[in-house]
């Protein structure tokens, strides 16, 4: 082959071959038979080219052809394989022939895919229409998926796949609605908190409520080597397969990506305990309702000891539940929350206050309004860090004023908005370790160093206009000009009348 096929190439087959759905079922829907079937032609394609090189290297002995594909990465039957289905694409029970596909091929990598498949269901009348409909639709999906040859020889560099994974994510939960944030978190927002967070080598990273698996992919590549681990945990069955997915497809092969309730039943354990990570980062689900309270009381892993937060209100529990994940001394936390978190009282009130008194809270980043898919409203970041010694101050970022203004939703500009942010940060942090600019603006209508004094002033309430003060004066109008200006104005307006009335009595119009 001697054009490769770049990301653009792909990202084009793909949408397109979304046409077969779009329409007929919703994207929350049909973005999970689109992945399905692009994973499924990946690991095909990929088993296609190691087979190529195999019958090279061997000069066609098959006994040691067949022995070398066995240690690969997944094995797969040929039942399973996208050209064996493609060969049977007029069938009459072809959803049913993939579905004993995707059970095959979870069958042959049982400790990798096992329940990977399980929520999907290609015959299924509800989602795919009766049998003539539903066999058009998955005829058509697999023709425009035979287009792709995703062989790793024949592709223009090793991410494509992955990131033509990613672009479809994206594009469904552009396509959702206010579903979209239960899988998805924008790109940059996943960009700016991996970069806040910084994880180093060696880190062990998670996201306990993972999604498709995004920021956990954007923190992994912020290490800058392959010396990580990536955990992750999803309530969503079929949320928590396309992260499992979503993983292989960028070949973090050893994620580890649990499937179950973080608050009520998490599953990142080691013996009886959580287990602990270096960095926890997480867009959890904003202000979830009947998150768990009425069981809080008795949690076995001690995490709400600082106080029950609200049932209708879960914020607070995925906050505690995250810092109570991270190494003592040396973990960090970055969390999405609504501003609601920064003021509200009550219990909430109560665990701010303790937060902030174990100086646990190193940042609030106040986020521009109409980032995230779903939802209009502006969010903050807050970081967390188990490592802020003796240095007690906080910094305060306003950075809602800072954006690309977009048709449907706005974007931090990659370019300009997160370094902004991430610089202000890093600088915050540097001053820190060298007892630089206590309480003061650090920039004008921005950003704030504060004091653990100025946030007790404020009774431990972190609204962001308390701190950064971004209030803009009104010029001063100078009325003499103003009204000299008025009065050019009338003149001028009398003369054109003027020659108005002599044009149209030429005219004999007036």
């Amino acid at each position: 082959m001697d054009t490769k096929l770049t990301q653009q190439d792909i990202n084009r087959i793909v949408w397109k071959a979304c046409d077969t759905f779009r329409g007929t079922i919703d994207a929350t829907q049909y973005k999970d038979y689109v992945l399905t079937m692009l994973f499924l032609k990946y690991v095909t394609d990929v088993w296609k080219d190691k087979k190529v090189i195999y019958v090279e290297k061997y000069k066609n002995d098959t006994v040691r052809i067949e022995r070398a594909l066995r240690n690969e990465r997944f094995q797969l039957p040929a039942e399973s394989s996208f050209d064996f289905l493609f060969e049977e694409r007029k069938s009459s029970n072809l959803g049913e022939l993939i579905n004993i596909a995707l059970e095959k091929l979870e069958d042959a990598n049982r400790t990798k895919l096992e329940r990977v498949f399980r929520n999907i269901d290609f015959n299924s009348e509800a989602n795919l229409g009766q049998t003539k409909d539903r066999n058009r639709r998955l005829k058509n999906l697999m023709v425009d998926f035979s287009e792709l040859d995703l062989q790793p020889s024949h592709l223009e560099g090793n991410d494509v796949i992955g990131d033509a994974y990613e672009f479809l994510i994206a594009k469904f939960a552009g396509d959702a609605g206010k579903k979209a944030g239960d899988f998805y978190t924008p790109s940059e927002v996943s960009t700016l908190l991996a970069k806040l967070l910084a994880p180093k080598p060696g880190n062990r990273i998670c996201d306990p409520t993972c999604g498709s698996g995004s920021l956990l992919i954007k923190m992994g590549r912020e290490v800058g080597t392959g010396n990580f681990s990536l955990y992750g945990q999803e309530n969503n069955g079929s949320t928590w397969a396309l992260g499992r997915m979503n993983m292989f497809l960028h070949e973090f092969d050893n994620a580890t990506i649990e499937w179950g309730d973080t608050i009520n039943n998490p599953k990142l354990l080691e013996g009886d305990q959580l287990m602990k990570f270096h960095v926890v980062g997480a867009n959890p689900p904003f202000s979830l309702d009947k998150w768990g309270a009425e069981d809080a009381h008795a949690d076995q892993y001690h995490r709400f000891y600082r106080g029950i937060p609200p049932k209708s209100k879960g914020d607070f529990a995925f906050i505690s539940h995250m810092i109570e994940t991270t190494y003592e001394d040396i973990g960090r936390v970055g969390v999405i929350v609504p501003h609601g978190v920064l003021f509200r009282g009550s219990t909430e009130g109560k665990i701010r206050e303790q937060l902030i008194r174990e100086n646990l809270l190193e940042a609030v980043i106040g986020l521009p309004a109409n980032l995230f898919f779903g939802t209009g409203i502006p969010a903050a970041i807050l970081i967390f860090d188990r490592a802020k010694g003796s240095n007690t101050d906080v910094l305060f970022v306003d950075a809602s004023r800072e954006f690309e203004l977009g048709k449907n939703q706005n974007k931090l500009r990659e370019d300009k908005d997160i370094p902004h942010i991430v610089d202000t940060y890093r600088a915050f942090k540097n001053a820190a370790s060298i007892g630089k600019s206590k309480g003061a603006v650090l920039e004008d209508k921005y950003s704030y160093r504060a004091t653990l004094a100025d946030i007790e002033e404020n009774e431990y309430n972190l609204n962001i206009p308390r701190y950064v003060d971004t209030f803009e004066e009104e010029a001063v109008i100078d009325i003499k000009a103003t009204q000299d200006t008025i009065d050019q104005l009338k003149s001028k307006l009398v003369e054109v009348e003027g020659q108005m009335e002599k044009y149209l009595k030429e005219l004999n119009l007036f």
